[in-house]
Parts: structure tokens; C-alpha cells; sequence
């Protein structure tokens, strides 16, 4: 039966959004290791009339930044990790090949393991690591008090550079937190995409394609230039995937390189 026709009722009144659900009530960290974790924390405590959300992993960590350095971090809500890149290595900084970025405390240790391989097997390459502990940080500033201006967003990410970001969270919220960025098209965002059941812990970030090795050959796949004279290390790095795949099924457990990584510089 055709439906009949359609009685258009008239607008309702106008519904005020109570304070709670407004954008600048709302807080989102991830912090990276547990120095940060405490000093986040802290804000969280001592803050009011907030809705503070805070992720954070069971599974142990490095500590990455001293305590002094953790609160300056979590402060400042993102920040280039100078010390974890190689853009000022030659004392002369023309900004860097690739950026990598990484929101958690997983996604920041997939990171750094993948810079230290980039460092060690493409030394030319030049690498910059950008962690973000305060979500909120990736919006315009006209859209939260805690915003990015552009300036900054491009000083940090830049303007035209391949941004390789590893999220603790589905993929496209860090894509509609940055489209109206200048470098919006450059980024590409590894996240969760539903995969993987009980497993070990770097076996369900293989699963979701945000491991070392993957971002690795993501980077070889975006920066220009790598091509052909990368095809050896991308080779290298399907191979130890596969080898992990191997590994976990036979053994239940990481693979001794990735359970036992610390940085190596």
C-alpha cells in the first residue's frame, strides 16, 4: 500500500543545550606514560565543573618524560619530542620528512619504536615525533578554549609534510577534530577498526595495522622520494609481521624483540 500523505508539524520549541553538553566542558587526555598519567591526573582532581575523560592502558610502559617534563607536557596539551626525532641532528633544521604522531600510551610506544627503526635503517630521513595528550588540542581554537590556532597546528604538523598519527580510538575522530587544517589531506590516522579478540597486546595492534612495522612502511609508502631504494626494508618489515603472526600462535605470547624493546638512543 502507498503511504499517504505526510501531515508537516510545526517546529518545536527552541531546546536549550544545557552546559554540560557544550564543546568547552569537555576534556579528553591521553596520556603517554605514567609520569604524565599523574600529572594529569592532578588537573582532574583539583578541576570543577569539567567532564574529564581520561585513557589510559593496564598493560606496562615506558616512562618517557621525567616528572618536571611530564607536567610541562601535559600543561602545554602536545608537544614535538625533540629529543625522539633526528630534524636538529645536523644542527641545521629545514623542518622535517615525516611526521609522526601519536595520542595513548600504546599508540606513543608503536611510535617511538618506529622512529628508532626509521633512525637506525634510513638515518637521511628525517623524522619528527608530535605527541598529543590533550585531544582537544586538535581543534580550532574558534571551536574550544584549548584549540590549536593554525599557526601553531601548522608550526607542529606542518603544511604539506606526510603525517603519519597513531590514535588510541577510531581513526575519523582525528580526522573531523583536523579537516579544516591546511594539511588535512597529508594526514593519515592508524587506529582501532574493531579487529581482534583475546589476544596479546601487540598481537591486537598488529590486527588494527597500528604496529612498529606498519607504520614503518607507512611512512615508506607516503614520504616522496623513498620508493624503490625502500624496498628492502619495506620487504623486512612484512616478513616480521608475518614472523609474529607465527610467533603468538605457536608460543602465546609477543615476540621476545617486542616484549622486551626499550629505546635505543
Amino acid at each position: 500500500m502507498a503511504p499517504g500523505p505526510q501531515r508537516l508539524l510545526p517546529p518545536g520549541p527552541r531546546v536549550h543545550r544545557p552546559r554540560h553538553e557544550q564543546a568547552e566542558v569537555i576534556r579528553v587526555y591521553l596520556p603517554p606514560d605514567t609520569n604524565t598519567l599523574l600529572s594529569v591526573a592532578d588537573h582532574c582532581l583539583r578541576s570543577r565543573d569539567y567532564v574529564n575523560v581520561v585513557v589510559a592502558g593496564k598493560n606496562d610502559t615506558p616512562n618517557w618524560l621525567p616528572m618536571d617534563e611530564a607536567v610541562l607536557h601535559a600543561t602545554r596539551g602536545a608537544g614535538i619530542w625533540d629529543w625522539a626525532g633526528n630534524e636538529n641532528g645536523s644542527g641545521i633544521n629545514f623542518g622535517p620528512d615525516v611526521v609522526l604522531a601519536c595520542a595513548g600510551d600504546a599508540p606513543t610506544l608503536e611510535v617511538m619504536a618506529a622512529a628508532a627503526i626509521l633512525r637506525e635503517q634510513l638515518p637521511e630521513l628525517t623524522v619528527r615525533i608530535a605527541n598529543v595528550v590533550d585531544l582537544m588540542r586538535l581543534q580550532p581554537h574558534t571551536e574550544h578554549p584549548h584549540g590549536m590556532t593554525d599557526a601553531e597546528f601548522d608550526a607542529m604538523f606542518t603544511t604539506d609534510k606526510p603525517v603519519i598519527f597513531a590514535y588510541h580510538g577510531y581513526p575519523w575522530l582525528i580526522h573531523r577534530l583536523t579537516y579544516r587544517r591546511r594539511n588535512h589531506n597529508n594526514i593519515h590516522v592508524r587506529g582501532y577498526k574493531e579487529e581482534g579478540t583475546t589476544t596479546t597486546p601487540f598481537d591486537m595492534l598488529v590486527m588494527n595495522d597500528m604496529d612498529r612495522y606498519q607504520l614503518v612502511t607507512d611512512v615508506l609508502d607516503r614520504v616522496p622520494g623513498l620508493g624503490t631504494r625502500t624496498a628492502l626494508l619495506r620487504q623486512r618489515m612484512r616478513d616480521l609481521r608475518a614472523r609474529h603472526h607465527q610467533w603468538t600462535r605457536e608460543h602465546g605470547e609477543d615476540l621476545p624483540e617486542v616484549r622486551d624493546w626499550t629505546w635505543p638512543f
